[in-house]
Formats: structure tokens, C-alpha cells, sequence
């Protein structure tokens, strides 16, 4: 179930079929799950605090075959806990997850 870019319908879709309430409760659940994750990402104090959240983040959108967002979060493994402009950019990443 790789995924780039957007269409995460599309890639849920194509692993699990035809059934639209399972496509959308799956995608329900990434969101949410991200989000949060992101959230303790912004709220990070200190490397193992930062680390730990990239890693669930990171599992989670291995799950899904988010590749795009597993790429940003090897990149973010090198940036300082909260740095703001990662944070930005995996939240833009999954905002565009996120209109599809």
C-alpha cells in the first residue's frame, strides 16, 4: 500500500476494497492517530520525548504506506526536540493527507 502524495482514499482503497465504511474508518483512524502524535512532537522537551513521538508517527505511517511521511520523519530525526520548521512541515504533510 505505498502511498505518495495525497489520495490516502485511494490507498486505503486498494488494501482493503470495495468497503467504503472500512476505507473511512481506517482513514479516520490515521488522521487521528497522527495527529496526535504530531501534537506530542510540538510538545517535545528533551531527545527521548522527540524521538519516541517520530518513532510512533514514523510505525503509523508505515502501517498505512505513507512513504512521503516516513521520508520527513528520517529527516526529522536529525532536528532539535519542537523545531519548529520540521513541525510545520510534517503538519503541512498531513493536512494534504487530510483533503483528500
Amino acid at each position: 500500500m505505498a502511498f505518495e502524495g495525497g489520495h490516502l482514499n485511494k490507498a486505503l482503497a486498494a488494501a482493503v476494497g470495495d468497503d467504503a465504511a472500512l476505507v473511512h474508518d481506517l482513514r479516520r483512524a490515521f488522521l487521528e492517530s497522527a495527529d496526535r502524535q504530531i501534537d506530542l512532537l510540538s510538545r517535545a522537551t528533551d531527545e527521548s520525548s522527540w524521538h519516541l513521538a517520530l518513532w510512533r508517527l514514523k510505525g503509523l505511517s508505515g502501517s498505512f504506506g505513507v512513504v512521503h511521511m516516513i521520508a520527513l520523519i528520517e529527516e526529522a530525526q536529525a532536528c532539535p526536540p519542537a523545531d519548529a520548521k520540521m513541525l510545520r512541515r510534517i503538519r503541512a504533510a498531513l493536512d494534504i493527507l487530510s483533503e483528500d
